[in-house]
């Protein structure tokens, strides 16, 4: 069984926006969630500078890239990246939890659009938009980025086994559906979070951070 796949899959657009506005309530709903954000941006313009919004921009740019970039094919399905949920959590270290989710939400819709697997607007709600904004929840953790990582890849866990259960019951068979759902997300959220462990270990965290916040564009 070969699970070492490392490639680069590129988004196939037609495809996914089909899937997307194939039902009238899933696309309903992703416009919903793009007018709370717009309102929240809105409501937070004094603290949401140019500056951070180019950063949350890039940031989710470069994690949907590194997304693409698949190390690893599972047995039970999942694809591990190369560390697509790091710029989201670097995000949420440099300024801050709220910060830090916007450009969750950000990359989950993106990530929504580019490939989608939806088969109802809550699972919708639970995998693209909780799962990937809990990642902001990283920043809760301003002295320790690799805890803060742990903490906010093991949120978007607790999401996708909660949808699995909920949503994607029938593909467990006998199987009890509760194993089946923590099984199927470990097998790759696990190695996810051990390369961004690695990566957050090796890189100059702290020199990245302040050569960022002393930037002037």
């Amino acid at each position: 069984m070969n699970w070492f796949n490392f490639k680069f899959k590129a988004p196939k657009i037609g495809e996914a926006l089909t899937t997307v506005f194939s039902n009238p309530i899933i696309y309903l709903t992703l416009i919903a969630i793009l007018v709370l954000i717009l309102i929240f941006v809105h409501a937070n313009k004094g603290k949401l500078t140019t500056k951070i919004m180019l950063h949350i921009s890039m940031a989710v740019a470069l994690a949907s890239i590194l997304k693409m970039f698949r190390i690893l094919k599972m047995p039970m399905g999942g694809s591990v990246t190369l560390g697509s949920m790091i710029p989201i959590i670097f995000i949420a270290y440099i300024y801050g939890t709220r910060t830090g989710c916007l450009a969750g939400i950000i990359f989950g819709i993106v990530d929504l659009i580019l490939g989608p697997e939806v088969i109802h607007p809550v699972q919708l709600i639970i995998d693209y938009i909780l799962a990937f904004g809990v990642l902001g929840f990283a920043g809760y953790f301003k002295n320790n980025i690799s805890l803060g990582a742990l903490f906010a890849i093991i949120l978007r866990f607790i999401c996708h086994v909660i949808s699995g259960v909920v949503f994607f019951a029938s593909y467990a068979g006998d199987q009890n559906v509760w194993i089946y759902s923590i099984l199927y997300n470990g097998t790759y959220l696990l190695p996810e979070a051990i390369i961004a462990m690695v990566i957050l270990f090796v890189i100059p965290v702290n020199r990245i951070k302040t050569q960022i916040l002393r930037s002037t564009y």
